[in-house]
């Protein structure tokens, strides 16, 4: 969700500097890994972030050919567990291609970009909400960041459903 991060990503210490907080990236990292590791997520020793505009646009039209749970999977373990690159056409055709999706219909997908628009209104709606990471889940005025336990969830869902 940082649209202003070249194709060639930044470094996480970069990325912070950049919002002028003073964070200890290893710090942060190792408090990611642990939550991750509680919530059964694989997660890797990612350095670095990068632009993950296509792969949202991907996912959309993954999810508009049924696959998008399964292409959201490989997209997360690709990034989080093994670091690649989202923006890198070469890696997206990998993850279509390893999820079952047309090859020629993705590649369609991302050279015209047909679900720009879409990701747009998604884009333009997270900052209606205040949406500022991923997940983020709102009921009635309650939001909560970040992977949370099932219990939180349930908690919350128990909370706005009365």
């Amino acid at each position: 969700m940082h649209p202003d991060t070249p194709e060639q990503g930044i470094s996480l210490e970069e990325l912070f500097a950049k919002k002028r907080m003073d964070v200890d990236v290893d710090q942060v990292m190792a408090h990611l890994k642990k939550t991750a590791s509680k919530l059964g997520l694989p997660m890797g020793d990612r350095r670095k972030t990068y632009n993950s505009r296509l792969a949202q646009e991907v996912g959309l039209w993954a999810q508009s050919q049924g696959k998008g749970h399964v292409f959201h999977d490989a997209a997360f373990r690709a990034y989080f567990v093994d670091g690649r690159n989202l923006a890198q056409k070469s890696v997206l055709m990998g993850l279509i291609q390893s999820t079952g999706l047309d090859l020629d219909a993705g590649e369609k997908v991302i050279d015209d970009r047909l679900f720009s628009d879409a990701v747009d209104a998604d884009w333009q709606l997270s900052g209606q909400k205040q949406v500022t990471a991923v997940p983020t889940f709102i009921m009635g005025l309650e939001k909560l960041v970040g992977a949370q336990p099932y219990e939180t969830l349930e908690k919350m869902v128990s909370r706005n459903m009365a």
